[in-house]
């Protein structure tokens, strides 16, 4: 039952949107390395143009999905429909990540609620495969809401809190592969 289609169409990227969750996946070369799985929620994402997305990155635990994208680029973004009709869809791509302090930085911003909390990054996607299936298997589920405890817990560290801990928890995955850093605040 899966189904590539050429492009990000209207129905599609309209889809997408009403999507409260998707999740991006991401893998180091190395054999022996983790791979990263992590959802993504919060109004975080944008559709570009017909084979190009991107997303707003927050500050967490770990910058897995920066350090494999400086590695090697390779992402999979997937979405799941929750509600309605089943269907699961997958993005394919090539990822790259873009800081702050770059000249890209405010371009992309722009595409972004200016409410959401501070991001570390923009993870911009050159999607090179679309690809639906069933999504027959994914139960049917009812959004309470976002949580807030991100927005809460960026505003309350700051600029400065937050670069230190970016400093600490975000340069390296677990794996020890380095992670894209700004060398301004965030």
């Amino acid at each position: 039952m899966a189904k590539v289609l050429p492009e990000i169409n209207e129905e599609l990227a309209s889809w997408i949107a009403a999507q409260p969750l998707f999740f991006n996946a991401t893998a180091p070369l190395g054999a022996d390395g983790h791979v990263n799985l992590s959802p993504r929620g919060l109004d975080s994402l944008r559709i570009l143009g017909p084979h190009e997305v991107a997303y707003l990155d927050f500050t967490g635990s770990g910058n897995e999905s920066a350090a494999h994208l400086a590695e090697n680029g390779r992402i999979t973004l997937m979405f799941c429909a929750f509600s309605g009709a089943p269907r699961i869809l997958r993005l394919y791509g090539r990822g790259e990540v873009v800081l702050p302090d770059s000249p890209e930085w405010q371009g992309l911003r722009g595409h972004f609620p200016a409410d959401l909390p501070r991001a570390r990054q923009i993870v911009r996607v050159a999607v090179t495969r679309i690809q639906t299936s069933c999504g027959y298997g994914v139960p049917l589920m009812d959004l309470i809401g976002q949580r807030e405890e991100l927005p809460r817990w960026t505003e309350k560290k700051g600029g400065e809190g937050l670069r230190e801990y970016q400093e600490k928890n975000n340069r390296r995955s677990i794996d020890g592969l380095p992670a894209p850093h700004p060398e301004t605040a965030p």
